[in-house]
């Protein structure tokens, strides 16, 4: 009987494999993104001075998404004792703000700036490129060339060129060690007026014309201004449009 069974059953069609999905070329190309993350973190972590994006990128796999790497360490960072921030347009990783007082007792004393430096300072960040006459004049107050000096001695300020007028005086701006330093992403970020109210920097009535100027840190010299390359001794050119302008 089970011989005949057999012959008379039907022949089933063998069942067909099911397709293997198609795979993207391209995905199949994109470097891992935690892998990526993981080279992002340690580059980041060993470098000296903060990094660029684009200097990021030249270290990653090809075809790393740098920004979305960027974001991600930010987010995971952002409840840790360091965080990964942003200044001056590039990345690093710094202390949490809100745990400064932990570090307090291990961080060098640095000279402090006089008030007349930080004035001068604050004028040169909101007034740029301009030169000590014009500080002097919105400080109403004669400023010291050792002040000057004290300022370009810490890196947050630089000879931008010289004013296409009499005496040709040095024009002063910042330089991106100001940014870092005040942990600021562009000079853009300085307080505004009402920031400033606010802060409680700026008390009493404000005259209806009072105003505060929109910063710009920008290379490019001025219509107004002339390039220092022609200067055969800068400091000592530096110096006698000085002792021009008192």
């Amino acid at each position: 009987m089970l011989p005949d069974m057999q012959e008379d059953m039907p022949e089933t069609p063998d069942a067909e494999a099911p397709e293997a999905p198609e795979v993207n070329q391209e995905s199949a190309h994109l470097p891992d993104h935690g892998e990526a993350m993981r080279i992002a973190e340690a580059l980041l972590f060993a470098a000296p001075a903060p990094l660029s994006a684009e200097e990021l990128a030249g270290r990653l796999p090809e075809g790393a998404d740098v920004e979305k790497i960027l974001q991600d360490l930010a987010e995971l960072y952002a409840l840790r004792g360091v965080n990964l921030v942003r200044v001056a347009g590039k990345w690093t990783f710094r202390t949490a703000s809100d745990l400064s007082f932990v570090l307090a007792r291990d961080v060098v004393e640095q000279r402090k700036l006089s008030r007349a430096a930080m004035e001068t300072l604050a004028i040169i960040a909101y007034h740029q490129p301009v030169t000590r006459a014009e500080i002097e004049e919105i400080r109403g107050v004669a400023t010291s060339k050792g002040t000057i000096d004290t300022l370009l001695e810490t890196g947050w300020i630089r000879l931008r060129g010289r004013r296409k007028a009499p005496g040709r005086p040095v024009t002063y701006g910042t330089t991106p060690g100001f940014l870092e330093h005040f942990g600021l992403d562009a000079i853009e970020d300085l307080p505004g007026l009402e920031e400033l109210k606010g802060a409680g920097f700026i008390e009493g009535r404000v005259p209806s014309d009072f105003s505060v100027p929109t910063p710009s840190d920008a290379d490019a010299l001025r219509e107004d201004e002339d390039p220092l390359e022609d200067d055969l001794l800068q400091p000592l050119d530096m110096h006698q449009s000085e002792a021009d302008e008192e």
